[in-house]
C-alpha cells in the first residue's frame, strides 16, 4: 500500500475520521481553544504528563508547536493531531503517532491526552481506534507501541479495549510530573487485525 502523503494539500484537512470525531494537524487558529482546554484541565493532566514549561501556553510557543507538527507530518516523522467532535467541531484533546521508524521496524509510538470535561465518554477509545487503523492502512506500519503508568487504570483499560497487548514493564521509562517513572509497555500489530469501531 502506498505511503500516505499530502505534498500539495494543506495539513488543515482531517487526516482521520471516525463516526463521531475527526483528527487533524494543529492550526494557528486553534490556539485559544487549545489554551483554554489545557488550562482548565491542568490539574487533571498533571499526574500523567511531563512538567509544563513556563511558556507552554503562550501563543508563540503554540505557533512553533503547530509548525513543527506540520513539518513532521510532511516528513513522515510523526503525526501530532488534535481531536475534534465532528458535530460540534469542539477541540477535545490530542493524539500523536510519533517516533516513526521505517526500515526493518515499521513502527511508531502512540501518545494521547484528553481535556477533563471530555473524559470518560469514550472519545479517546474511538480516537485511538481510528489512529491505529490509520497507522496500519494509510501509513503501512507494522506495529504501534504505547506506554502508560501502572497507576493509570483508565489508560490501561483503553489500550486493552482497542486490542493492545501488555508486553512488559520499562523501569524509569519517562520523566512524568518531574519524576522518572516505570511504565507498562503495550503493542498492537497489523497482523492482529484492525480494531473495530464499537466503544
Amino acid at each position: 500500500m502506498a505511503l500516505f502523503r499530502f505534498p500539495s494539500e494543506p495539513p488543515s484537512r482531517p487526516l482521520i475520521r471516525t463516526p463521531n470525531l475527526y483528527l487533524r494537524a494543529p492550526q494557528a487558529s486553534d490556539y485559544s481553544a487549545w489554551a483554554v482546554l489545557r488550562i482548565e484541565s491542568r490539574e487533571f493532566l498533571t499526574p500523567w504528563e511531563p512538567v509544563w514549561n513556563e511558556d507552554d501556553l503562550t501563543r508563540a510557543s503554540f505557533r512553533l508547536r503547530a509548525k513543527r507538527a506540520a513539518r513532521e507530518i510532511a516528513g513522515d516523522e510523526a503525526y501530532s493531531l488534535f481531536i475534534f467532535e465532528a458535530q460540534s467541531e469542539v477541540l477535545i484533546g490530542g493524539l500523536t503517532l510519533g517516533l516513526i521508524r521505517r526500515g526493518v521496524a515499521q513502527a511508531c509510538t502512540l501518545g494521547y491526552w484528553m481535556g477533563k470535561r471530555h473524559s470518560g465518554k469514550g472519545h479517546m477509545t474511538e480516537a485511538v481506534r481510528g489512529a491505529v487503523r490509520f497507522a496500519f492502512s494509510e501509513l503501512a506500519l507494522h506495529r504501534v507501541e504505547a506506554a502508560c503508568l501502572p497507576s493509570n487504570e483508565p489508560s490501561r483499560r483503553l489500550l486493552e479495549r482497542v486490542g493492545f497487548k501488555h508486553e512488559g514493564l520499562a523501569r524509569a521509562y519517562l520523566k512524568i510530573n518531574g519524576n522518572w517513572a516505570d511504565h507498562l509497555l503495550y503493542g498492537i500489530l497489523s497482523s492482529d487485525g484492525m480494531p473495530g469501531e464499537r466503544p
